[in-house]
């Protein structure tokens, strides 16, 4: 126990010096067994830093028209989003709006309503929830700059007043807003080592799949990787959904709660699933996932719940965690070798002295002399060896075709010299478990 802990605290402040907090000792561990990791987009293979690309006005609209609507939407939300700051940092406030009603931005829902008196309520969100069926030309529009690896939002007007969280019948397009996500600089070669260590990727997101695709490209996940649009996920059927997920690498229009079933059912088959995310509608599935990492910027409940947490959102950590992870694993394999052996042998000296009825081969000084120079002193330095190498399964498995075998020789050969020495040399006890203590200890 106290090596095991050694190793583990080790860890922890290892991970400390890389800004790395570990919430439990086991946190040090768990991303070395990871064979899923689930990242989301924002905030994670992107810097989160929104900047504004451009607005394309559609229909009649105007330049004037969309910059006034598009200034008095982001000035008078609330609780501005990244998106609505960068939008509202492009756009000045208008004068004369007056706010008559508003409904906040929804991950669930995917869009914010803003109804002003006497002009109207205008939506803003997700192009493929807002567009009617019969804007084909614009759908095709937005479809394009989301390939190309741009967030795009809609911004679409409804002469009808605000009703809660229903979307009017009657929408009218105003005008696409293209935003500009930047991919980490180290993501490209953290995804690639994962990749090579034999993690799986799976790229979650609530922003159009298109999008998440084009992204996740730009990352490093290769152009072959198959992507998918949650909304066709099975709701009810976990199975179903694990196949899915077996089969797929980009996920985009994620809810919260789909998040959350996808970690489920990658664990019902078996997998250990750690997850990356750092707002709000991550907290679900950080908290189900088998390691939850969060960004020191993220939200304070995404924080919360995760075990370890990036304090200086440096995604390179994570290599280094998956380092000490697999340095204790593996080196607590080590020093478990050693106590089992002792056990083992242990054990068949009891045994067989019991049967002989001979006196028992060791005092007690022995036993301590035995116990420090040949498992506590090695131990020490095993717990804490540097130690890379990948993590197998069947930890109980070699610990016990190691040891078993290396116990019953040692204790055999310590007897068998304990027994010379009484019965063929006829020395005295004494000498004897000398003897016994020097053939054990080499």
């Amino acid at each position: 126990m106290l090596l095991t802990s050694l190793a583990f605290v080790a860890g922890v402040i290892a991970l400390a010096r890389r800004q790395a907090l570990a919430k439990e000792l086991a946190t040090v561990e768990l991303l070395a067994r990871v064979d899923m990791l689930c990242l989301d987009k924002t905030g994670t293979i992107t810097t989160g830093d929104i900047s504004f690309g451009t607005a394309v006005p559609l229909g009649d609209n105007t330049e004037a028209d969309v910059s006034a609507a598009l200034g008095a939407v982001a000035a008078n939300d609330p609780n501005p989003n990244p998106t609505m700051e960068a939008v509202g940092g492009t756009f000045p406030a208008p004068t004369g709006w007056e706010v008559a009603a508003s409904e906040p931005f929804s991950s669930a829902r995917k869009w914010s309503a803003t109804e002003f008196v006497r002009r109207g309520t205008y939506y803003f969100g997700a192009p493929d929830i807002l567009f009617d069926d019969d804007d084909v030309d614009e759908r095709r529009e937005a479809a394009h700059e989301a390939a190309q690896g741009r967030r795009v939002l809609l911004l679409t007007h409804s002469p009808e007043p605000l009703n809660g969280q229903r979307l009017p019948a009657q929408r009218n397009p105003v005008a696409l807003v293209l935003l500009e996500d930047t991919v980490r600089p180290d993501a490209p070669e953290i995804l690639r080592f994962f990749a090579e260590q034999g993690v799986q990727l799976k790229v979650i997101s609530g922003d159009n799949v298109a999008t998440v695709a084009a992204v996740a490209e730009r990352a490093g996940i290769p152009a072959s990787a198959t992507s998918i649009d949650a909304r066709s996920l099975p709701e009810d059927n976990q199975d179903g959904l694990a196949t899915v997920l077996e089969t797929t690498t980009v996920f985009g229009r994620v809810t919260p709660h789909q998040k959350r079933a996808m970690v489920g059912a990658l664990q019902s088959r078996g997998h250990v699933v750690a997850m990356t995310g750092d707002g709000v509608n991550d907290v679900l599935a950080l908290k189900d996932s088998d390691m939850g990492i969060a960004m020191g910027s993220g939200s304070s409940a995404s924080r919360g719940v995760a075990q370890l947490v990036l304090l200086d959102n440096r995604f390179a950590t994570l290599p280094e965690v998956l380092a000490q992870g697999r340095k204790v694993i593996n080196n607590i394999e080590r020093v478990s070798n050693l106590f089992v052996s002792k056990a083992a042998y242990a054990v068949l000296l009891t045994i067989l002295v019991g049967i002989q009825r001979v006196e028992f081969p060791f005092l007690p000084r022995q036993l301590t002399l035995i116990g420090t120079f040949s498992i506590g002193i090695p131990g020490f330095f095993l717990a804490l060896a540097p130690e890379v190498d990948l993590v197998r399964p069947g930890f109980l498995r070699r610990v016990l075709w190691f040891s078993v075998p290396a116990g019953v020789a040692a204790g055999s050969a310590t007897l068998a010299a304990y027994e010379a020495a009484l019965n063929v040399a006829h020395l005295e006890v004494d000498e004897a478990r000398t003897l016994a203590t020097v053939t054990l200890l080499s």
